[in-house]
C-alpha cells in the first residue's frame, strides 16, 4: 500500500512535493501549539492522578476522573464529570478537545 503522506512528531513528509513545501516543527514548537488557546479534557483513573497531579490528595482507587490539561500537557484541573471539565475550560477562554 503507498501511502502519500507520512506524518510524525516533527516532520511532515509528502513524497510528490518539492523540497521547498516540505515542513518542519520542533518538538518545543510542537508542544507550545496552542498554548494560551486550547485545553485537553482526559478521561483518567484515579490511579493516575498522582503522576498528573502530584499535589492531589490520595483518593480511593479505581474511580473514573477527568483531567483538564494545558495545550502543552501543564495540569490545570481534575474533577469526577466531563462537563465540569468542559465549563472550566470555556470559563478560561480555553477551546476544550477531547483525547482519547
Amino acid at each position: 500500500m503507498n501511502n502519500p503522506t507520512k506524518t510524525t512528531a516533527t516532520t511532515t513528509f509528502m513524497p510528490n512535493a518539492s523540497q521547498a513545501s516540505l515542513e518542519t516543527m520542533s518538538v518545543q514548537a510542537l508542544a507550545n501549539l496552542g498554548e494560551g488557546q486550547i485545553a485537553y479534557v482526559r478521561a483518567i483513573s484515579s490511579d493516575e492522578l498522582s503522576r498528573l497531579f502530584p499535589q492531589a490528595p490520595a483518593i480511593q482507587p479505581g474511580l473514573d476522573l477527568f483531567a483538564l490539561l494545558g495545550a502543552d500537557g501543564t495540569p490545570i484541573l481534575v474533577t469526577d464529570n466531563r462537563n465540569a471539565a468542559i465549563a472550566n475550560a470555556w470559563e478560561n477562554d480555553l477551546t476544550p478537545v477531547s483525547v482519547h
